[in-house]
């Protein structure tokens, strides 16, 4: 089960339901992995609706790394989501949102 105050969003990802959380290094990981000027770019992105399946990816796979899973860009890239595209997009949405928000904004 995921833990909004703590900043984890739940998503199925092959029939497993994972928790995905930002921590520090995940948005650094993040960062680097969308070439972002900075993370205030990246959420503006978002919140405009200009972002890509590789940036929806990109959030999901730090997502996985900052909730301490080892998954990898290719197996990410090969899997089955529940839900599909919306579901990736907005569990990646709600992922950046949380990682933002103060604590009594979070549920």
């Amino acid at each position: 089960m995921s833990n909004p105050y703590a900043g984890e969003v739940a998503l199925v990802i092959n029939g497993e339901r994972r928790v995905l959380k930002l921590t520090l290094g995940a948005l650094a990981e993040l960062e680097g992995a969308l070439g972002a000027q900075s993370l205030v770019a990246l959420v503006e992105k978002f919140e405009g609706g200009a972002f890509s399946a590789r940036d929806v990816m990109a959030l999901i796979l730090a997502g996985l790394h900052g909730a301490g899973q080892s998954t990898n860009a290719d197996d990410l890239l090969h899997a089955d989501i529940e839900g599909g595209a919306v579901a990736a997009a907005r569990a990646a949405a709600r992922l950046l949102a949380l990682a933002f928000a103060l604590p009594e904004a979070r549920a």
